[in-house]
């Protein structure tokens, strides 16, 4: 579409859009009000508003009450390494994920046990209403929250083993691959599924984000042979977060 047959909105988002980029609005600055916004664009009010929405909804820029909408600081994505199963060597699965060795990782979890609902169900491979242990995961990188997961393993499998709590226990913190081969499964795959969607409320509250703003999801499923054996939603923000897949070539 011609430039000049776009929405008046999106002609006055894109302009101030430029101007964040290009650093003559920089971060912390108090974005134009909707009156200069009228006046400098000769557009109405409406349209005026139409257009901070549009930063808004991208993350460009965030209100502050009784103050007025600024320029967000905008972070410099951290990477995130996914490269399927190593060798730990004494480092549980989230430290190996982190590309920089300098970075502290850390983690908050707890578990337990429901019925599984028939979304889960049909991803673990059981029946709607079999028990699952369900497990939240916070982590922080240097601190600030930085991806959420919810995990969910069968206790058909797990029950009344010494794994059947992923953070407790001998192999607690160990991650799957190492727990199941505590119960003499061997994970030999795992897919992962990428998309994206805006951010829940309580996700963003814990992740330190807008609601709304753009998250990426996995839905991760590990497998032993055609038996799934755990899966798990991991919940990333998308502008402080770039996911790296190695891939090994057959």
């Amino acid at each position: 579409m011609p430039f000049g047959e776009q929405p008046a909105y999106l002609r006055v988002a894109g302009d101030l859009r430029r101007k964040i980029a290009d650093g003559t609005l920089p971060p912390r600055t108090r974005l134009p009000s909707q009156a200069r916004i009228r006046a400098e664009y000769g557009v109405s009010d409406t349209v005026a508003l139409e257009a901070r929405k549009v930063l808004m909804a991208e993350g460009l820029v965030e209100g502050r009450s009784g103050s007025g909408t600024y320029v967000r600081e905008r972070p410099v994505p951290r990477r995130v390494i996914r490269t399927g199963y190593r060798p730990s060597g004494g480092s549980g699965p989230f430290r190996q994920e982190q590309a920089d060795e300098s970075v502290n990782g850390t983690w908050e979890a707890r578990s337990e046990q429901e019925d599984a609902s028939p979304a889960i169900a049909e991803r673990l491979g059981i029946k709607a209403g079999e028990r699952v242990m369900r497990t939240r995961y916070l982590f922080r990188v240097d601190g600030e929250p930085s991806m959420l997961s919810t995990s969910w393993e069968p206790l058909a499998i797990t029950g009344r083993t010494p794994v059947m709590l992923p953070e407790e226990g001998p192999l607690g913190g160990r991650g799957v691959v190492e727990r199941m081969a505590g119960v003499d499964l061997v994970v030999d795959n795992v897919v992962e599924e990428v998309g994206a969607r805006p951010g829940l409320a309580e996700e963003m509250i814990e992740l330190g984000g807008v609601p709304g703003h753009t998250v990426l999801v996995i839905e991760r499923t590990y497998r032993a042979g055609r038996r799934p054996v755990e899966t798990a939603d991991v919940v990333v923000p998308a502008d402080r977060y770039r996911m790296v897949y190695h891939l090994p070539v057959r």
